[in-house]
């Protein structure tokens, strides 16, 4: 039988079945090859895997609890180098060189890493980016911390064009009256400069308003009715240093910058889509920088709704062409993409977050789907997306280890995936269509910050 014929069949939870609990479940190109659980002290209470980043032979993951520095260089035995101990949501990591960054979007009494939680926003607290240094991978250092407006939810590294600092652009949301350092309206960013010589004394240097108009106003409703998130500062943004481009998903608005400044970003385009689109969760260019594919993360990343009753276009990515020249671009619909097999209402499942592999002349993308597991996506065709191959588990029999994939990202020959309650999977794809991306090899890899193959 043809790889084609084998993967015409469909999986368990396409034929009307789910997988049993914690069954691994995998299209007949991609083995799963090793999976280290949650660790202490990033175990247990308040343990949820999040975001990914890559230097050399080691992945770094953010846990909410801190974050985890794997040795990767045998893919098939991946190994903990260190863990750091550091409470605050997400944690989302990003890395250049021995800096590690690490996103605070949760109120904590203070800025160490043995601060605890400040839910009273009247009181004094901290929330922002903080910086560890990796010379030693197994004795991570503490830097410095910079504090911004309404936390760090996630950050991008950006870096500039000589090579002697980089910038964070800080993605934050959600400000109320009775948050003392999160006021309304919140229609910007913080940005960050990291001298590389000297990353202590990193600091706020630019807050660019998006969103003058105050962004979409949102719309009421539920998951089923068609819930449409206001604007009120961005998720997620994904640049292109070496095209000064950059994508931001906002909440309510999807958006295409010129970033040819680093620190005065512009709105080129906005676009809006209040029929399909809850919450423009993250973005994802294509090696060209002719496409984006944005996600909707319909239901906030935890509810069921890869089911028949939500469809086929929410909860999914929408897939835009960039059209136009300089100031005239424009970011065009062309199709949606959702994975076809249908998740239990115990299952959390939406688009999350992935990367491109590096495969000439096909824009090929793997992606999270919360415990829809990882999906291998082929949008060459921005009318036609295709799925080429997938990795899922079976609800989960433990429900502290429910939640699913955070990040699933291709790094030098394997797929990554960071999973909320499992810890690190590491899965391996052997597929025509995917093979060249193995001659590929990186020495450092921040998912948002995309550089040509």
């Amino acid at each position: 039988m043809t790889l084609t014929t084998l993967l015409a069949v469909p999986a368990a939870g396409a034929q009307g079945s789910t997988p049993a609990a914690d069954e691994i479940v995998t299209s007949p190109n991609v083995k799963h090859l090793a999976n280290i659980p949650a660790t202490a002290p990033l175990a247990g209470t308040g343990s949820l895997g999040s975001d990914l980043a890559f230097t050399g032979d080691y992945a770094i993951a953010g846990n909410y609890l801190g974050f985890t520095i794997y040795d990767i260089k045998n893919p098939r035995q991946p190994a903990i180098t260190s863990q750091v101990l550091c409470p605050g949501s997400q944690n989302d990591v990003s890395v250049t060189g021995n800096l590690v960054f690490l996103s605070t979007d949760s109120r904590r009494s203070d800025n160490s890493c043995s601060s605890v939680a400040q839910n009273d926003g009247t009181k004094p607290y901290w929330e922002g980016i903080k910086v560890f240094d990796i010379s030693d991978k197994r004795n991570p250092r503490y830097v410095t911390a910079v504090e911004t407006d309404c936390g760090s939810h996630t950050h991008t590294l950006v870096p500039d064009k000589r090579g002697k600092d980089v910038y964070l652009y800080v993605s934050s949301y959600s400000p109320a009256a009775s948050l003392s350092k999160c006021q309304p309206p919140h229609d910007k960013i913080s940005i960050v400069k990291v001298p590389l010589k000297n990353p202590a004394s990193a600091a706020v240097v630019a807050t660019p308003n998006l969103f003058p108009d105050g962004g979409n106003p949102g719309k009421p409703g539920s998951i089923d009715t068609g819930l449409v998130t206001a604007t009120s500062g961005c998720h997620d943004i994904t640049v292109y240093p070496s095209k000064n481009l950059a994508a931001g998903a906002c909440m309510g608005d999807g958006v295409l910058l010129d970033i040819a400044d680093r620190e005065k970003p512009r709105v080129i385009h906005r676009v809006q889509d209040d029929a399909y689109f809850a919450f423009w969760h993250s973005a994802t260019f294509n090696n060209d920088g002719t496409k984006v594919i944005f996600t909707d993360e319909l239901g906030g990343g935890g509810a069921a709704t890869c089911n028949a009753k939500i469809g086929p276009t929410r909860g999914a990515d929408g897939i835009y062409d960039i059209t136009g020249r300089g100031d005239a671009r424009r970011l065009e619909f062309r199709s949606f993409y959702k994975i076809g097999r249908h998740q239990t209402d115990q299952e959390n499942c939406v688009a999350h977050n992935g990367s491109l592999l590096p495969v000439p002349g096909r824009d090929i993308m793997v992606q999270a789907w919360y415990m829809g597991g990882t999906q291998l996506i082929d949008f060459t065709d921005s009318t036609a997306p295709k799925e080429i191959g997938f990795f899922e588990r079976g609800p989960a029999a433990i429900p502290a280890e429910s939640g699913g994939s955070w990040s699933s990202y291709y790094y030098n020959g394997f797929i990554y995936s960071s999973d909320l309650g499992k810890g690190l999977d590491v899965l391996e794809i052997n597929d025509p269509r995917t093979d060249p991306a193995k001659s590929v090899r990186l020495t450092e890899l921040n998912v948002q910050t995309q550089n040509r193959f």
